[in-house]
């Protein structure tokens, strides 16, 4: 190894240690005491010139040197050289830096020991030099013999070698050695922290424990230098207060206190303020840890801070666009969930406050409630408004606008020259201005939107203590509205379509109470409604009670599946034709298959002729188009008591017996009407006196929360008492059932047996022979004369004489004649032949073919219906009341003429 350059000087006085030593000088004691470099060196108070060095004053003092010290990071050892070359005095700090002990060094040749043998006669030189009174200092590489298992040592030390005299003036020397490599790193760490202090893109300070600034960076003065300058030296000495207002001051102080006085660091702590000399509030991020010295004493505090206002400012738009998307969000989750206008108002407003705001109300046109067709749009703003929401988050009292407040129900309007009047007639938000003294201090008048058609007002208010509205405020108050306004124009229309299909399905079911022959009658009917969880629209469930010639009655009731106008149309068609089809007296089964070919004539293009030749091949229609209703069709003839009924699908009717529980007929179900290829069954049963019939729809039985076989065993089990009034057994069962109303349409047809008492019936059989056309009237003159009818005496010979004339004539077989009085007269003649009756009209010139347009002349109604053997031509007269006149046979007879 080669030396480093060194540099010796000659001393003036080779003899000034020795003659200090001589004198009784203490500092050249030091020179041999083992004892550490640090450990000697002394501070002086004070010293004086005396021409022969520096000597202490009276007042100095040896002491220790203070922790902290820059002896605590340079490790300094020193050993002393005799006068014969060897090492005579060892310190402490040399046997830590050499690792060789004192027993050892002492008596040691310092050349031979550590320098390399290629240095030897070069450094032998050296010592003569030193030991001839020459200073020297220079770098030297050395080698220490190492501790058990390690080779030796190898190192860099720095040497100033000192001459000096022993007491006995002998020459000497005394070596100050340190340790190259440590310099080196110092120098190193110095440089870093230097460049990092320096060059930090954070705000850098070193606090001492008086809370004081002793060193800033460049940064920190650029960043929150403000009024102080951009120098760091003028940041030296300054305080927390001289950069914060209090009470921010004080936390940051007291942050400081805590940090130095427990060692806990602080990570990213959010300091606001205002730079000094400035009214702009900023924001700072800042890391706190505590510093030490190289023995461990806390010296005081790193500050590293960073301006974060833009990011803040950054973040707060993020919050502020995340929090709008969120309650738009929640606005599309929960607004327009029910077709109802009040109810999507509430909506509105649960969304808004407090989350929005902290006030809302919502008004809406008057005529739009109403039921207008066409909502007043972009008038004057003056129309008629009335409040239908009001929410608040910090108070229960009417909301106060301009103007005087309005409670939720009322009908108002605003000033033409108002805000709100100017939204509502721009549809444009405007800017309520707040009132002195009052509670709101920014209030936003938002017109509701929809389809370019203003269907009311939106208040959104906020209180004095939060943010005032802004821009994005409006545009996201702005989006609520229209989004409200759309449901709102929705549930507009649906309540419109709704109140139309309903005002079409009331008018086609039968009008008041129905009344029969033989019957007593009790029904309801129960639309669907929007009360349940979902909307509803109207159905097509109907039933309708229909009179039959002899004092029979249909009996029907039906449903269309599907809902809307379109099932309550199908409806409405489907039951004009049950009572064209009833009035023809087809038998039940052959109603239900004339009803089938209608109703999938109903879904093809061409109709009945276009659906039967489409159910020849694969039908490929939309499922959209096709039409498909149940029902359950029963003539009751009130003479005989039976009933005969035909069902296309639908479900059974319930028969309750006096005396007995009610049961449910076995009616063959059949299929649904629109399905076609299968024929219709008919079954005919007896019913007693004072039965309970009841036919209904599945609204009534089945619901989403109870199956249907729940349903109808609860519904035999309401029919305990037939006997009650019929209006009293309608309302037990619907009260007794859990309907669930408003999930569909219920109709109910109840219908307690009341046959004709057998003196209000007369029936005789005639013989084929002329003589029968007298008999028949002596017939009919002896039963109207026991009924006490004698006005209609005159009348119904001759309408008998016609009928049974025609039966001999035209007829076949035997003839049967039977009269019913019930709330009518019906007269009926019956014969074997199939040829039914035909009315036309005669020519002055034929001598007949005038009968039947006399029997229309004189009766109320008359007609003919096949029978099972045969056909039945019948007429019937009104019972003389005193009001209505009966028709006069002469004149009936001449107007034929």
């Amino acid at each position: 190894m080669s030396e480093i350059p060194a540099k010796a000087t000659e001393s003036e006085d080779p003899s000034d240690g020795a003659r200090r030593s001589a004198a009784g000088d203490p500092a050249a004691d030091t020179s041999r005491a083992s004892t550490d470099g640090p450990e000697l060196s002394s501070s002086h108070r004070a010293t004086r010139d005396t021409g022969l060095g520096d000597e202490p004053t009276a007042d100095a003092m040896w002491q220790s040197s203070p922790p902290g010290s820059i002896y605590d990071y340079i490790k300094v050892a020193s050993f002393s050289i005799g006068p014969d070359g060897l090492v005579d005095q060892w310190s402490l700090r040399a046997e830590q830096l050499f690792g060789i002990p004192a027993r050892r060094a002492l008596g040691m040749d310092p050349i031979e020991a550590f320098v390399d043998p290629d240095l030897r006669e070069q450094g032998q030189r050296k010592m003569a030099e030193i030991l001839d009174g020459r200073e020297w200092t220079g770098v030297v590489p050395f080698r220490a013999p190492g501790t058990a298992g390690e080779g030796e040592k190898e190192g860099l030390a720095e040497v100033y070698v000192m001459p000096t005299r022993t007491e006995e003036g002998e020459k000497a020397a005394v070596c100050i050695v340190v340790d190259v490599r440590t310099l080196r790193s110092i120098e190193t760490d110095l440089a870093a922290s230097q460049s990092i202090f320096g060059q930090s893109p954070f705000g850098f300070l070193l606090i001492d424990p008086d809370l004081r600034i002793r060193r800033a960076n460049q940064q920190f003065a650029q960043t929150f230098g403000g009024a102080y300058g951009s120098s760091p030296e003028a940041h030296r000495g300054r305080g927390v207060h001289d950069y914060l207002r209090s009470p921010e001051a004080e936390r940051v102080a007291a942050t400081l206190r805590r940090v130095l006085e427990t060692g806990d660091s602080i990570t990213d702590m959010h300091v606001t303020g205002f730079l000094p000399g400035s009214e702009e509030r900023r924001h700072w991020s800042v890391n706190l840890y505590r510093v030490h010295s190289g023995s461990g004493r806390p010296i005081g505090i790193a500050w590293l801070g960073i301006d974060i206002t833009s990011r803040r400012a950054a973040a707060r738009e993020a919050a502020a666009a995340r929090r709008n998307l969120a309650l738009l969000n929640e606005a599309g989750a929960r607004i327009g969930n029910s077709l109802d206008l009040e109810t999507t108002a509430r909506e509105l407003l649960d969304v808004v406050v407090p989350g929005f705001c902290d006030l809302a109300t919502v008004d809406l046109y008057q005529g739009l409630l109403a039921g207008d067709e066409t909502p007043p749009g972009l008038a004057d703003g003056s129309a008629q408004l009335r409040r239908v929401a009001f929410a608040s988050a910090v108070s229960d009292a009417p909301f106060i606008g301009s103007g005087p407040p309005v409670a939720v129900g009322a009908v108002h309007h605003y000033p033409f020259n108002s805000p709100c009047a100017d939204a509502l007639r721009t549809a444009r938000p405007q800017l309520v201005p707040a009132e002195e003294g009052g509670l709101v201090q920014s209030t936003l008048a938002v017109p509701m939107v929809a389809h370019d058609t203003v269907v009311g007002l939106v208040q959104f208010a906020r209180t004095k203590g939060s943010e005032p509205f802004g821009d994005r405020d409006r545009d996201l108050a702005v989006e609520l509205a229209a989004r409200a306004a759309v449901c709102i124009d929705n549930a507009r229309l649906y309540r419109r379509e709704h109140e139309r299909a309903l005002i079409l399905q009331r008018s086609l079911l039968p009008p008041g109470d129905p009344v029969a022959a033989g019957l007593d009658i009790a029904c309801r009917y129960l639309p669907g409604n929007s009360s349940a969880d979902r909307p509803s629209e109207v159905g097509g469930d109907w039933f309708d009670v229909i009179e039959l010639p002899g004092h029979r009655t249909a009996l029907v009731v039906g449903d269309v599946m599907g809902r809307g106008l379109r099932a309550a149309v199908a409806m409405g068609e489907l039951r004009s034709a049950v009572r064209t089809l009833a009035l023809l007296d087809l038998e039940p089964a052959e109603v239900l298959s004339a009803l089938d070919e209608i109703a999938r004539g109903l879904g093809a293009p061409g109709g009945v002729q276009q659906a039967t030749r489409a159910a020849r091949r694969p039908r490929e229609a939309d499922l959209s188009e096709v039409y498909l209703a149940t029902c359950v069709y029963a003539v009751y003839d009130s003479v005989t008591r039976r009933c005969t009924f035909a069902n296309a699908g639908h479900l059974p009717p319930v028969l309750v017996e006096p005396g007995e529980d009610a049961l449910m007929l076995d009616v063959p179900p059949g299929m649904p009407l629109g399905v076609g290829g299968e024929p219709f069954e008919e079954v005919e049963v007896e019913l007693p006196e004072g039965a309970l019939l009841a036919l209904y729809t599945d609204g009534l039985v089945e619901s989403r929360d109870h199956p249907l076989d729940e349903g109808l065993q609860a519904f035999v089990g309401a029919l305990t008492d037939p006997t009650r009034p019929l209006e009293d057994v309608c309302d037990h069962v619907l009260n007794t059932l859990d309907t669930h109303h408003g999930e569909d349409d219920i109709a109910l047809l109840m219908a307690r047996v009341q046959g004709l008492p057998t003196d209000s019936v007369g029936d005789w059989t005639l013989p084929r022979e002329p003589r029968s056309v007298g008999r028949a009237r002596e017939y009919a003159r002896g039963q109207l004369l026991s009924w006490d009818l004698e006005p209609l005496v005159d009348t119904t010979e001759l309408l008998v004489s016609e009928l049974v004339t025609n039966a001999l004539r035209y007829g076949e077989g035997e003839i049967r004649l039977r009269l019913l009085l019930d709330r009518t007269l019906v007269c009926e003649v019956w014969d074997s032949g199939l040829v039914q009756p035909r009315r036309r009209r005669a020519r002055d010139t034929d001598e007949g073919g005038r009968g039947l347009q006399l029997v229309g002349l004189l009766s109320a109604a008359w007609g003919s219906r096949r029978t099972p053997r045969g056909k039945t031509v019948w007429f019937e007269l009104p019972l003389p009341d005193g009001e209505t006149g009966l028709a006069d046979p002469a004149e009936a007879l001449l107007s034929l003429f």
